[in-house]
């Protein structure tokens, strides 16, 4: 299919950019990549009258350290993050970029953006996640000027997000290194959407485990942490092959996942339990 019909706009600077958005009103979108949004354009089910292109925005395509905080450019790609050097990302950022292997194939990873995923607000993209898991910050600029959202607050259900409809996002911040972090994740074929996906991020004091986060995709409507594993970290003995069982089944225990054509609640119930006791053992094994 092919889209229906609308005005295109090219962005001089993000300036430029949210003065459109706010001129064009909800009827308007940015587009960057496109790999989300086009797809929804072709099959009818987003029908905006007016995008807004801010791909030539070349100076929100970056990836920094700020001492311990990791900065990203709103344009950067998933595949810049992919091949960044080592300097940027293994010193306490490894998990994200191990999570771009998961995200679709190749072109699409040359072509999806940072922001758009955190945009588009899918519960199983792994920004998304990723956002969630390491407390990012999301820096978001409208005409008005600009405001800090966290990642916890950003979405709200399918799609959904506090975004204002003339606001972009221009940076995400990582505040902290998360050394003992990782993510994994099941779906049917390689590049698809997870059907569960499982992230964790252990925190470690001379080889004890004093607590950490335990974040979900694909049971909810929300990227969601999951309290009820996150309690039982705090004090677990890494020795103690039991430690992880217990964390995973906590958490397949309190989710009230759908059932759908990807599988039912018990079956997502089922590999949650075992996705996260598998991030667990690889978290730890950094």
């Amino acid at each position: 299919m092919k889209p229906a019909t609308f005005a295109y706009h090219r962005a001089r600077d993000v300036g430029d950019a949210t003065a459109l958005l706010r001129e064009l009103g909800e009827e308007a979108k940015i587009i960057a990549g496109g790999q989300s949004l086009i797809a929804m354009m072709n099959f009818r089910l987003a029908r905006p009258e007016h995008l807004v292109d801010v791909g030539g925005l070349r100076q929100l395509d970056y990836i920094r350290r700020d001492g311990d905080a990791l900065r990203i450019g709103a344009l950067t790609t998933h595949h810049s993050v992919e091949r960044a050097p080592a300097a940027s990302l293994d010193d306490g950022y490894a998990v994200i970029k191990d999570a771009m292997q998961w995200i679709g194939h190749l072109p699409i990873r040359t072509r999806g953006t940072v922001a758009g995923s955190l945009a588009h607000g899918d519960p199983t993209a792994e920004w998304c996640l990723l956002a969630i898991l390491l407390g990012a910050h999301v820096i978001v600029t409208g005409p008005d000027g600009e405001r800090t959202i966290e990642a916890e607050d950003l979405f709200l259900g399918f799609y959904s997000t506090t975004l204002e409809p003339d606001e972009m996002i221009t940076e995400v911040v990582f505040p902290k290194p998360a050394p003992f972090s990782a993510l994994t994740e099941f779906a049917e074929r390689k590049g698809d959407f997870a059907t569960v996906a499982a992230l964790v991020d252990l925190h470690l004091d001379g080889g004890i485990i004093t607590g950490g986060r335990v974040v979900l995709g694909g049971v909810d409507p929300l990227p969601i942490r999951v309290p009820e594993a996150e309690a039982l970290l705090a004090g677990a003995d890494p020795r103690d092959p039991l430690s992880f069982a217990r964390c995973a089944a906590a958490a397949a225990e309190s989710i009230d996942p759908p059932s759908d054509a990807n599988g039912s609640a018990d079956y997502r119930r089922t590999l949650t339990r075992s996705l996260i006791e598998q991030a667990c053992k690889e978290a730890l094994s950094r």
